[in-house]
């Protein structure tokens, strides 16, 4: 990793600062799970295809990539079966790191992006004992309910609940892919992903309350990876129209579609341990 300098340190812990101020919104990846030494969970969308390949026999040309990995065994095996895997998978929730606890407990901080399935940052939430946060999630299109055709809303106490009632958290955690806790809903496949990427460049399928949260604050990028044309494409799109600054803290060994995406969008990269940097940011 780079060395890390006085200039960056003194970075992070403006960034942390920002964060806690509410200036700055987290962007949590599956990354942050790799923090651990044996991760009870898949700790990114590669692990993950992997799994599932291990269950079902997929044709190798499509073996790393998970969303193509999650259609074949939803065309052959049926969405049942591609649901059961996905529960199993995260059924155990991990404990919440370092970073989750303090994030938990910021009080001014509005909104979290968490981007992969496992219930850890809910966990950290729930563990404060605070009562004014919740979760949006997005909904596969299989399992959508009235009231939210791309989301659905779930209080502290787990219950689903209206918009307008989630309008008024202290804290939203954003789950944009689904997740496993509490109501087990995700999106995975291709075909769980159609109408999102159709509509996603006019924000239709962004909660509107995340848009609104958004506005005039900046990202930090966590545990965050970019190899793959969904996760730039959601990583765009829902910091979309935000106010800056962006920042993320990346590994050396970046693709060079990771190295454009960075540039084009704006964001800062941070080339150091994951585990030293929020040692900074959260200290």
């Amino acid at each position: 990793m780079t060395e890390r300098t006085d200039e960056t340190a003194d970075l992070l812990k403006e960034i942390g600062q920002k964060i806690a101020s509410g200036l700055l919104i987290p962007f949590l990846g599956p990354g942050l799970l790799a923090l651990e030494d044996t991760p009870s969970v898949p700790s990114g969308e590669r692990a993950l295809a992997a799994l599932l390949c291990g269950k079902v026999a997929v044709p190798g040309r499509i073996k790393s990539n998970l969303w193509h990995v999650a259609q074949y065994i939803e065309t052959h095996r049926h969405r049942m079966t591609l649901d059961r895997l996905m529960a199993q998978f995260f059924q155990s929730v991990p404990a919440p790191n370092p970073l989750q606890h303090w994030l938990a407990g910021l009080h001014k901080l509005p909104l979290i992006v968490d981007i992969w399935y496992d219930g850890a940052m809910r966990a950290a939430l729930a563990q404060t004992g605070r009562t004014d946060w919740g979760q949006i999630q997005g909904c596969s299109k299989a399992r959508r309910l009235d009231g939210g055709a791309w989301w659905r809303a779930v209080g502290a106490d787990g219950a689903v609940v209206g918009e307008s009632e989630a309008s008024g958290w202290g804290t939203m955690l954003y789950k944009p892919h689904g997740a496993a806790q509490p109501t087990g809903d995700v999106l995975v496949s291709d075909a769980d992903y159609v109408e999102v990427l159709t509509d996603i460049d006019i924000q239709t399928p962004i909660p509107a309350e995340v848009q609104n949260r958004r506005s005039g604050r900046g990202f930090v990028f966590l545990g965050c990876r970019f190899y793959d044309q969904m996760l730039r494409t959601f990583a765009r799109q829902i910091c979309k129209r935000s106010g800056g600054p962006r920042y993320a803290v990346v590994p050396e060994d970046l693709t060079r579609n990771e190295r454009r995406f960075l540039e084009i969008e704006g964001i800062q990269p941070l080339t150091l341990s994951l585990a030293a940097a929020i040692a900074i940011i959260s200290q």
